[in-house]
Formats: C-alpha cells, sequence, structure tokens
C-alpha cells in the first residue's frame, strides 16, 4: 500500500502493525508513503494534487498493478474483496499496489495510470482512517481464502 503521508496517530499506527504483522503470515506486504507536500497552504488544490502525483509516480514500478482507493471506484463486499484479491493474486504479473492519495484525490496523470480503482465506503474516512480499514480488510481477504473463522457472514 502507497500513501500520502505519513500515519502518524499512535492508535492508528499500532492497529496497522497488528494488521500488517498478521498479513505477514499469508502475503508479503509492505507500507509506504510518500512525504506530504510542503507548503500546502500556499499551493492550489490542483498544484498540490500535480506534486503528489508525481511523487506517487516515482514510486510505481512498471508492471504494478495499480489500484487506486477512491470514492468513485468498484465497492465490493468483504467476501467479494477476497475474491478480487485472489483474482489479481493469479493474474498481476508483478506487485499489486493498492494507493491512498492526498486530501484532494489524484491528478490526472495518476488516474492515467491506474488499472482500477476502488471504494471502500461510500461514506468518507480520513486518510488515516482509510488507511487501517483497508488493511484490515486485506487480513479478512486473506482469513476468507484459508477459510479461517475471522469473518462471519
Amino acid at each position: 500500500m502507497l500513501s500520502v503521508g505519513k500515519t502518524d496517530e499512535d492508535f492508528y499506527v499500532r492497529a496497522i502493525e497488528m494488521f500488517k504483522k498478521r498479513l505477514s503470515h499469508y502475503i508479503p506486504f509492505e507500507l509506504d508513503f510518500v512525504p506530504d507536500v510542503k507548503n500546502r497552504k500556499n499551493l492550489s488544490e490542483k498544484e498540490q494534487k500535480q506534486l503528489e502525483g508525481e511523487a506517487i509516480l516515482n514510486r510505481i514500478q512498471p508492471g504494478d498493478h495499480v489500484v487506486l482507493l477512491d470514492d468513485k471506484g468498484k465497492q465490493y463486499s468483504s467476501m467479494e474483496f477476497s475474491a478480487f484479491i485472489e483474482k489479481r493474486s493469479h493474474s498481476v504479473p508483478k506487485r499489486l499496489v493498492f494507493v491512498v492519495g492526498g486530501p484532494y484525490g489524484f491528478a490526472d496523470q495518476v488516474y492515467d495510470r491506474a488499472n482500477e480503482k476502488l471504494s471502500l465506503s461510500r461514506m468518507t474516512f480520513t486518510h488515516q482512517m482509510v488507511r487501517l480499514v483497508f488493511v484490515e480488510q486485506l487480513y479478512r481477504a486473506m482469513t476468507i481464502l484459508n477459510g479461517e473463522p475471522y469473518h462471519h457472514e
């Protein structure tokens, strides 16, 4: 998962680390971030998205399958998301990279590079919350795929 800005609230950091550790039993999983844009208050929304976009694209490798966590993306139930993960794990040639953008979303060049978009909810969450919800749902997907009792229908 690649995101704009670090997670700085301690309780989110601890919870994300817990799920990251749990995920390591199933898949290689990395958290990476691009720093927040400096002097954001002096930049327009477009300028900020442009700078964040350049930083995001610099972290993406050729062959990566890029999924933007975006409010306009496709929504899945947990069971459907686990099927999505399973399908992508067999079809993606390199890395599957989920990207959390900045406060204004993504620049056009990031949308152009993306392979698909995924929405975690129709509701709006803080970026720190999105990171936690995503890693928990990824962990849930792995337990579903492995027939473990974490998820209940």
